[in-house]
C-alpha cells in the first residue's frame, strides 16, 4: 500500500460534502478516488466539486474496487452496521458516521469482525480530535478547577421538516442519536470515567415517532452529569466543568469554528480571575481522518477513537433511550 489512502465514499451526505470529503482531500495521507451514489447526477456534481474521478451508482462495486483501500460511510444511522460489515468482509477498513450501530451489541458485532479481519474499523467523531478537549481533559487531571463535582451540556437545532432523515424513525433518526451522543462522549473522554447510572426524560414527535426533546443525568464516581439534546428548539452548546476550586466553559464544544468560536473560559477561585484560552486554525475533521489513515498505514498502533469507545458511547445511548420512556426525571 502506498502512503496515500485511496478511499471511497457511501453517498453524498451533507456531512460528506460539507466537512469529511474536503478534509480527505485536504489531508496529507489520503485522497477520496471514489464516490458512490444511487443518484448518479448528485454523484457527479459532488464528483465535479471535490474533485474526485470515479462516479458508481453501486454501494457493492465500490466495496469491491480494487482502487479503494477505504471506506467512509455517511448513510442513515440504520443502514451503518449493514455496510461496515459489508466492507469489511470485502477487506476494506470502514471510519463510519456516528453512531455506528444502532445498539450497544451491533457495536461488538463490529469489534468481532473487526478483529477477526485484522482491518481499521472507526466511528467518525470527530470531537475526539480536537485540542480544546485534550485541555479539558489534562486540566481536570491536573486539579486545574479542583475536584469535578458536576458536568452539563447541551445540544439543539432546529428541524421539523417531515422530509429529512434525522426525523425518520425507521432509518435510525431522533434527537439522542445524532446529537446527544456529543455530550456524552465528550464528558466520557474528559474524565475517562463512565457512568455508574443514567435516567431520562424522553419526548416523540408524535408525527415522526422520533425524539425531539431528552433530558438527561448521568451519575459518575465523583460528580453528575445532565444534558439536554433537542431537534426543535433553537440553535446552541455548551459544555461546563464546575469543580471546588474553579470551571471551565466550552464556548463550542462539538462544532468549533462553525457555531462559534474555538475557546475556552477558565475561572481560577484562587486568582478570582477567569482567561479565555483560544484553539484557532484547528480542522477537527482532518485531524480525524489523518488519524484513520496514519492507522491504516501502520505509522500508529492504532485509532485514537477506538470502538471500543464507541461501545462505552453506545451503551450510555442505550440506556438513555430505553429509560426515557419510564419519565423518571
Amino acid at each position: 500500500m502506498t502512503e496515500m489512502i485511496r478511499w471511497g465514499v457511501l453517498g453524498a451526505a451533507k456531512i460528506a460534502d460539507n466537512f469529511v470529503v474536503p478534509a480527505i482531500q485536504r489531508s496529507s495521507n489520503g485522497r477520496v478516488t471514489t464516490i458512490a451514489s444511487r443518484d448518479r447526477a448528485r454523484a457527479q456534481t459532488f464528483a465535479r466539486k471535490h474533485g474526485i474521478e470515479n462516479v458508481i451508482t453501486s454501494y457493492d462495486e465500490v466495496i469491491a474496487s480494487a482502487d479503494v483501500d477505504a471506506l467512509y460511510i455517511p448513510l442513515p444511522t440504520a443502514s451503518h452496521v449493514e455496510w461496515c460489515k459489508k466492507a469489511l468482509l470485502a477487506g476494506k477498513h470502514v471510519l463510519c458516521e456516528k453512531p455506528i450501530a444502532m445498539t450497544a451489541d451491533e457495536v461488538l458485532e463490529l469489534i468481532a469482525l473487526r478483529d477477526k479481519t485484522g482491518l481499521v474499523c472507526g466511528e467518525a467523531f470527530m470531537v475526539a480530535h480536537h485540542p480544546q478537549w485534550t485541555f479539558v481533559r489534562d486540566s481536570l487531571t491536573q486539579g486545574l478547577i479542583g475536584e469535578l463535582k458536576l458536568v452539563e451540556g447541551s445540544f439543539t437545532y432546529f428541524n421539523d421538516d417531515p422530509d429529512a432523515l434525522k426525523n425518520n424513525l425507521s432509518l435510525g433518526g431522533g434527537g439522542v442519536r445524532d446529537i446527544g451522543v456529543y455530550p456524552v462522549v465528550t464528558t466520557r473522554l474528559a474524565t475517562e470515567l463512565e457512568p455508574t447510572r443514567v435516567e431520562a426524560e424522553v419526548v416523540l414527535d408524535p408525527r415522526f415517532g422520533t425524539d425531539r426533546f431528552a433530558r438527561c443525568i448521568a451519575e459518575f464516581t465523583g460528580f453528575s452529569m445532565s444534558f439536554y439534546c433537542g431537534t426543535q428548539m433553537s440553535r446552541q452548546q455548551h459544555m461546563l466543568f464546575h469543580g471546588t476550586k474553579g470551571w471551565l466553559s466550552v464556548d463550542a464544544p462539538f462544532n468549533p469554528g462553525v457555531y462559534a468560536p474555538a475557546q475556552i473560559h477558565h475561572r481560577s477561585d484562587e486568582s478570582g480571575e477567569t482567561r479565555t484560552i483560544k484553539f484557532d486554525d484547528v480542522d477537527q475533521y482532518q485531524l480525524m481522518v489523518e488519524d484513520f489513515a496514519k492507522a491504516v498505514l501502520g505509522g500508529k498502533p492504532g485509532l485514537t477513537f477506538t470502538l471500543e469507545n464507541s461501545l462505552g458511547n453506545q451503551r450510555v445511548i442505550d440506556q438513555i433511550l430505553a429509560q426515557g420512556a419510564e419519565a423518571k426525571i
